[in-house]
């Protein structure tokens, strides 16, 4: 699979290309990864990339010819022919964007060809997101000073579900968020269950009796509930669209039981 990540600051990615899984991916030919420096596309003597927004307002706004320029140069191709390239995405990684999901990373890890735009300053002319970008992601509710540091995650995320990415390929399908695989289309996954290793005792805190009974079913039924009660605990949503079984359901109204009114 490819990567091209479009950036003002390609050597930022020095540290995140060159360990873990992403390392040995590139090193085997999982996955190829260009970084493309934008100011080579802006043409003026100081290779601006940023301009003041039209009907004023704080800050600086990324310029949208030089991410013209970047694609049709990446692609060898008008714009509008690249962003309609078979087995391609066009992400600009935006604070707007829709939220980036694990569903997201597993369909994105299906293509051939995923080309992350990295915005700063202010944001990025609209046209970029309307007109030449495939999808505008964001990678939480929250506001970065670049899509730098989103790129780095979403590179991370998908590369890991690539066949061959993991020493264990069960990995990738028993995690947080990763619905089973005879789940109906659209619904998601919970958290992942509680793990524990040596010592089985820590400062008072033992490994629960479940995990070293060496019962196989009453591990699984122990991991399933504890990854039930966490997601109650932390994520209560995921459970809007999860996958879930009778038994599922079952658990969950012994975990938060209805309030009953108490008058």
């Amino acid at each position: 699979m490819r990567f091209d990540i479009v950036t003002i600051f390609p050597d930022f990615f020095t540290g995140p290309l060159d360990y873990g899984i992403v390392r040995r991916a590139r090193e085997s030919g999982l996955i190829d990864v260009s970084l493309h420096d934008l100011r080579r596309y802006a043409h003026d003597r100081h290779r601006t990339v940023d301009d003041r927004p039209f009907g004023g307002g704080e800050g600086m706004v990324m310029k949208p010819e030089p991410f013209w320029e970047a694609i049709e140069d990446l692609f060898g191709a008008p714009a509008s022919q690249a962003r309609s390239a078979a087995g391609t995405a066009i992400v600009l990684l935006s604070a707007s964007g829709r939220l980036f999901r694990q569903e997201t990373a597993r369909r994105w890890s299906a293509l051939d060809r995923l080309v992350l735009l990295c915005g700063r300053y202010e944001g990025v002319d609209e046209r970029v997101a309307e007109h030449l970008a495939t999808e505008e992601v964001s990678i939480g509710d929250f506001v970065l000073s670049g899509g730098e540091l989103a790129a780095a995650l979403v590179l991370d995320s998908v590369t890991r579900l690539l066949p061959g990415a993991l020493g264990n390929e069960a990995s990738a399908i028993q995690e947080s968020f990763t619905a089973p695989p005879e789940a109906p289309a659209g619904e998601a996954g919970i958290l992942d269950c509680p793990h524990f290793t040596r010592p089985r005792e820590l400062a008072g805190w033992e490994v629960p009796e479940p995990l070293i009974g060496g019962n196989h079913e009453e591990i699984r039924r122990w991991r399933r509930r504890q990854a039930l009660a966490k997601t109650v605990r932390n994520r209560p949503e995921l459970l809007e669209s999860a996958s879930l079984t009778g038994d599922d359901r079952r658990i969950l109204a012994e975990l938060r039981p209805e309030k009953r009114d108490s008058r």
